[in-house]
C-alpha cells in the first residue's frame, strides 16, 4: 500500500508479554496464561511470515507482569520499490475495485477493539473483533498486484486496514468523492448487514484505483493468478461519499465534513515528576549477579522464537538475527540487501525500554531513539542515514496524568530526533490499553500497561562487505569501550534481579552521541573495527559476555581505564567506593557506549580516528575460555572482580527459554 506498491523484503516482530512461569493462581477472569499467548502469538507470526515468502529478521521481546491482561504484539515490514511508484492518487472516473480476499464478519470494530479498555467478558463479547489471515490468499495478491503496477494498471492503491472499505475508500477519494455499491462486495458468507460490509477489517484485501480502459487487463490478470477482483464502485468529483446498497441510498456525506468536520477533541495533560531516590548497591558478587542477568527473561536468548522464522528466504540476509561460532550470539541489527546484484546494504534494528518509564517517559523515549540508532550504527549502517518509527502503546489517556506521560516521552522523541538528525517517517498508536475485573472479595480492579514505546530504525550501508558482526574474532586482538559510563542504574537490569529502587534513569547527550556514532561509523568505512556490540540491557558485562561466548572465546579486561561522566575514580573526595565504582562501570546502562574489538596493527589508527569522543583500551581477547574482569580496590593495584567460565554464561543466558 506504499507508492503505488511495494515489495515486501522483511518482517519484524517485537513482543511484550508477562513472565511466563506465573501460577494460574495469579490470572485475572478471563485471562489467558502467559505461557499459552507466547506459543499463540510466536506460531501465528511464524505461520503467516513464512507461508508469505518474506524473511523475519529483527525483533525482541519484553517480560514484565503489567502485560499479563494487554500482551503487546508489534510487527513491521520493510519494502522495496521503484522511486518512480511513490506517487499515487485516483483520478475522477477511476473505478474503485477491492482485490484479494472476501469480507466477512470477522475484525467489525478491530480498530476499536485494539484502542478499548478490556474487561473478563471482552472474549465472549469481542472475539469477532479479531481477522482471521490467509496467507496464500495474500501472497498471491501481492504477486499480482506488484506485476499491475509495473504495467501502470491503477492510479492508486491502499489497504482496508483499521475501517475496512469505510477508511480505504474513505481517504483515497478525500479530495473527490465517491460512490460505492456495497452489495458488490464479495463476501464470504451470506447474512452481512451493509454496514458490516462497510466497517469489516477482513485481512488480505487491497482497493485499487482503476482506470475504466485498463479494467480489462487487470481483471485477466487477476484472473490467471487466480486472484479475486470486482468492481464496487467508481471515483468523482462532486466531492461526497455516497453508499448504495440494492438500489437503496444508504449514507450520503461531505468528504469536507467527513474529514474535517469534528472538532478537535482538546484534553488536558498533567506530569508530576517522581522523587528522585538514590539507588544504594548493596554488597554484590559481580560474577552472581551477572549469572542472574543473563538468566533474567529480558536479556536471555530468544532463540526459541529466532529459529522458527525464516531470516534466510529471498537470500537477502547478511547479518542474521543468530550470529557466531555457532550462530546462536545475539545480533544487534539485522543487515540485508535488498537488490541482489548491488553493494548497498540496509539494516534494520529497534529500542526499548519500558522499565525507563517508570522513573521518567522522556528519558525513556530519548534512549529508544539512542538504542535504535546505536544497535544500527553497531553493525555499520551511516548514522547520517538513519530514519526512524514510532509506536506507543499506553494505558487510559483519558486520565490527565496518563496522557501526560505520553507526552513527556512525545517530548523525547522529539528532542532527540532532531539533535541526531534522524527523522520519523512513520509511527503508529494503541490507546487505553488497560484491563479491569473484580477481585474474589468482589472490588474492581484494574491492570495498565507500562508506558510502552517502540523506536525502529532503518539505516543505510554502502557497501554490505563492510557490515560488523558482534561476536570476538580472534584472540589476541584489543577490546575498546567507546563512550562514557555515568551512574545510571536506575530502571537497569542489575535493579531487577537485585530488588533495587531508586537510582538515575539513562540519559542521553545527543550532540555527544551524534559525534560518537559519526566517528565509529569512519573507523568501520576505514575496516578498522573486527567486532561490535552496543551496551544496552545489563551494561558492559552483559555485553562482553555475550561477545565472548559468542565468538567462542575469552576475554580479560580492566575497568579502571574506562571513561566516566559524572563521578570520578576511587581515592577522591566525590569518588565511590572501590566496589560500588565496579558496579556502576559494569552494570549501567548509559546510552551511546559500544564494544569494540580492534587487531593490534590497527589500534593506532582506530584511536586516532576516535580521538574526539570518550574511549579506552579495556583489554584483550584471550583463546582461554573465561571472562576475567578486574577492577578498582581499596589499594593502588587492580582486584579480581569476577572470573567465569564462557560455558557457564551461555547456559545461564541460554537455559530459560529452551523450550
Amino acid at each position: 500500500g506504499t507508492g503505488l506498491g511495494a515489495r515486501p523484503i522483511c518482517n519484524t516482530d517485537v513482543f511484550c508479554f508477562a513472565p511466563p512461569e506465573l501460577s494460574h493462581e495469579q490470572l485475572p477472569p478471563g485471562v489467558l496464561h502467559p505461557r499459552r499467548v507466547i506459543k499463540g502469538v510466536v506460531a501465528g507470526v511464524r505461520d503467516y511470515g513464512n507461508r508469505m515468502g518474506i524473511p523475519t529478521v529483527s525483533g525482541a521481546v519484553y517480560f514484565d507482569p503489567r502485560y499479563l491482561a494487554n500482551p503487546l504484539v508489534y510487527c513491521g515490514t520493510v519494502g522495496l520499490l521503484p522511486h518512480d511508484r511513490v506517487e499515487k492518487g485516483p483520478r475522477s472516473g477511476d473505478w474503485v475495485v477491492v482485490v484479494g480476499g472476501r469480507t466477512g464478519r470477522d475484525g467489525i470494530h478491530g480498530a476499536t477493539f485494539s484502542s478499548a479498555e478490556l474487561t473478563s467478558a471482552s472474549e465472549a463479547v469481542s472475539g469477532g473483533a479479531v481477522q482471521i489471515g490467509n496467507a496464500i490468499t495474500q501472497k498471491k495478491m501481492l504477486d499480482v498486484l506488484l506485476a499491475a503496477r509495473d504495467r501502470g494498471l491503477y492510479h492508486a492503491i491502499t489497504d482496508c486496514g483499521a475501517g475496512g472499505f469505510s477508511s480505504a475508500v474513505g481517504e483515497m477519494g478525500a479530495e473527490l468523492g465517491a460512490v460505492v455499491w456495497l452489495e458488490r462486495a464479495p463476501l464470504k458468507y451470506q447474512g452481512l448487514s451493509y454496514a458490516e460490509i462497510w466497517i469489516s477489517e477482513a485481512q488480505e484485501r487491497m482497493v485499487l484505483a482503476v482506470p475504466p480502459q485498463h479494467w480489462p487487463e487487470l481483471e485477466a490478470l487477476c484472473r490467471a493468478e487466480d486472484v479475486e477482483a470486482t468492481i464496487i464502485g467508481r471515483f468523482g468529483n462532486e466531492g461526497r461519499l455516497r453508499l448504495e446498497y440494492q438500489g437503496r441510498t444508504v449514507a450520503d456525506l461531505s468528504m469536507e465534513f467527513l474529514h474535517h468536520g469534528r472538532p478537535r477533541v482538546v484534553r488536558q495533560a498533567v506530569y508530576a515528576a517522581p522523587p528522585e531516590r538514590p539507588l544504594v548497591l548493596p554488597s554484590l558478587n559481580a560474577g552472581d549477579a551477572l549469572l542472574q542477568i543473563l538468566g533474567s527473561l529480558n536479556v536471555a536468548s530468544k532463540e526459541w522464537i529466532i529459529r522458527q522464522y525464516d531470516h534466510e528466504v529471498q537470500g537477502a540476509s547478511v547479518i542474521k538475527p543468530l550470529v557466531g561460532a555457532a550462530n546462536d550470539g545475539p545480533s544487534d541489527a539485522a543487515v540485508l540487501r535488498p537488490v541482489l546484484g548491488a553493494r548497498r546494504g540496509i539494516a534494520v534494528a529497534c529500542g526499548m525500554n519500558p522499565r525507563y518509564g517508570d522513573l521518567d517517559p522522556y528519558h525513556m523515549a530519548a534512549s529508544a531513539i539512542d538504542e535504535a540508532v546505536r544497535n544500527c550504527v553497531a553493525v555499520g549502517a551511516d548514522p547520517r542515514r538513519i530514519a526512524l518509527l514510532d509506536n506507543f502503546c499506553w494505558g487510559n489517556t483519558a486520565r490527565p496524568e496518563t496522557l501526560g506521560t505520553l507526552v513527556r516521552a512525545a517530548l523525547g522523541l522529539h528532542d532527540t530526533a532532531v539533535a541526531l538528525g534522524t527523522p520519523f517517517i512513520s509511527g503508529k498508536d494503541s490507546l487505553n490499553n488497560e484491563f479491569h475485573y473484580l477481585d474474589e472479595q468482589g472490588r474492581q480492579r484494574a491492570l495498565s500497561i507500562p508506558p510502552s514505546l517502540l523506536v525502529s530504525a532503518l539505516g543505510q550501508l554502502e557497501d554490505v562487505a563492510l557490515a560488523v558482526s558482534m561476536d570476538l574474532k580472534r584472540a589476541g586482538n584489543l577490546l575498546y569501550l567507546v563512550g562514557a559510563t555515568a551512574d545510571e542504574l536506575g530502571g537497569s537490569h542489575l535493579a531487577l534481579v537485585a530488588g533495587l529502587e531508586g537510582g538515575a534513569v539513562p540519559k542521553v547527550e545527543a550532540a555527544a552521541a551524534r559525534s560518537l556514532f559519526t566517528a565509529l561509523h569512519a573507523a568501520m568505512v576505514q575496516g578498522l573495527v573486527r567486532a561490535c556490540h552496543d551496551l544496552s540491557e545489563g551494561g558492559l558485562a552483559v555485553a562482553l559476555a555475550e561477545m565472548a561466548f559468542a565468538g567462542g572465546l575469552g576475554a580479560t579486561v580492566d575497568l579502571r581505564s574506562a571513561p566516566r561522566r559524572g563521578w570520578d575514580a576511587p581515592g577522591s573526595d566525590t569518588a565511590y567506593s572501590p566496589h560500588a565504582a565496579n558496579l556502576v562501570l559494569l552494570f549501567s546502562e548509559s546510552n551511546s557506549r559500544f564494544l569494540c574489538e580492534v587487531e593490534p596493527e590497527r589500534a593506532a589508527a582506530f584511536e586516532s580516528v576516535l580521538q574526539d569522543v570518550p574511549y579506552a583500551r579495556l583489554g584483550t581477547v584471550s583463546a582461554a575460555a573465561w571472562l576475567e574482569i578486574w577492577g578498582f580496590s581499596a589499594h593502588d593495584r587492580p582486584e579480581l572482580v569476577l572470573r567465569q567460565p564462557i560455558d557457564q554464561l551461555k547456559e545461564a543466558w541460554q537455559r530459560p527459554l529452551r523450550w
